[in-house]
């Protein structure tokens, strides 16, 4: 399948930490706009500040123009004074959860094949009144969606999903069955098709230490989990496990993904493996949902100190499924 230009919206996040200023850092390369049709979810005010911040100011436009941002303010109340920086607050979460709101909005209109978002801050998302655990369960619940879905993140040849994600430690075990398990697993083959990789390799995460030791340790592994690599094989999906989980990224580079039964089962792993470059996506929802797999670092904001490294690889990937997406 060839990719087409697609049209990614972006947000800068939680106006309160990094996000504004590495997404002026991202719009300062000429590469970015060249790869896709760009619309920012913002407003001028908002721009100013991050160019100030990254020492990059924003070029936009208000009607569209080759080459540039359109700018798109939501209409969105912004408070006087503007936003305290470094804290968590009530007025950043609403501000971020209507600029977020606004994507999904477009994407729903077709108007838009793909969201980027800089980082969140959930504290302030829970001040704004979301009741829901994290962003993903928001956007699950303001597209509508009913069927499964993870967030699944993603390295330069490597890609995790999971099959619990922001539950108690005390709650994964109930919340690994047979279905999520092969639900988890499909989705993740599906969005590795869907990112170029053409005959996906998947690995699957053991719950129990030692995979269970036949049994000594839980019976998850016997009765549970590996049933459902069965299942997925007979899928034609080409998958193996479980194995150890303290063990199976070592081996990484026999797998294209790796199924998680937890969160910080792959997340330790992972940003271990490559902290300044890991992207989240949101899978399972009708749109490719992409923002860097790091936090709002509050302590380094207006310092010049933000690694772009896994903005850029979010923005590539939305705009590597996005441009998928709008030919298929």
């Amino acid at each position: 399948m060839t990719a087409a230009r697609p049209r990614v919206a972006v947000t800068l996040g939680n106006p309160a930490g990094i996000g504004p200023e590495l997404i002026a850092r991202l719009l300062a390369d000429p590469e970015t706009t060249a790869a896709a049709d760009i619309v920012l979810i913002s407003d001028e005010d908002e721009l100013k500040v991050a160019g100030a911040d990254s020492g990059a100011p924003i070029a936009f436009a208000t009607e569209p123009a080759d080459g540039l941002p359109l700018l798109h303010d939501n209409g969105s109340a912004r408070p006087v004074p503007r936003f305290r920086r470094r804290e968590s607050t009530a007025e950043g979460g609403r501000w971020a959860l209507a600029n977020l709101r606004s994507t999904l909005d477009m994407a729903g209109r077709g108007e838009v094949d793909a969201i980027l978002f800089a980082p969140l801050n959930k504290t302030s998302l829970h001040l704004a009144g979301m009741t829901e655990n994290d962003e993903l369960r928001w956007f699950e619940k303001v597209l509508g969606v009913e069927g499964f879905t993870s967030e699944l993140n993603v390295l330069p040849g490597l890609w995790t999903a999971r099959v619990t994600s922001h539950v108690s430690i005390g709650q994964v075990a109930e919340g690994v069955t047979r279905e999520n398990v092969v639900s988890a697993g499909r989705l993740l083959h599906e969005v590795l098709l869907e990112s170029s990789v053409d005959e996906p390799r998947i690995g699957v995460c053991a719950l129990n230490p030692h995979a269970g030791e036949g049994g000594k340790f839980g019976r998850h592994e016997i009765e549970i989990i590996g049933p459902a690599v069965e299942d997925l094989a007979g899928e034609g999906i080409d998958v193996r496990g479980p194995f150890p989980s303290d063990t199976i990224f070592l081996r990484a580079k026999e797998f294209d993904g790796i199924l998680t039964m937890y969160h910080d089962q792959g997340q330790i792993a992972m940003k271990l493996l490559g902290f300044d470059g890991g992207v989240t996506i949101a899978g399972g929802l009708p749109v490719p949902i992409c923002t860097p797999a790091h936090g709002t670092a509050f302590d380094v904001v207006g310092e010049g100190l933000a690694n772009t490294g896994s903005v850029r690889n979010a923005f590539d990937l939305a705009v590597r499924i996005g441009g998928r997406r709008r030919v298929g």
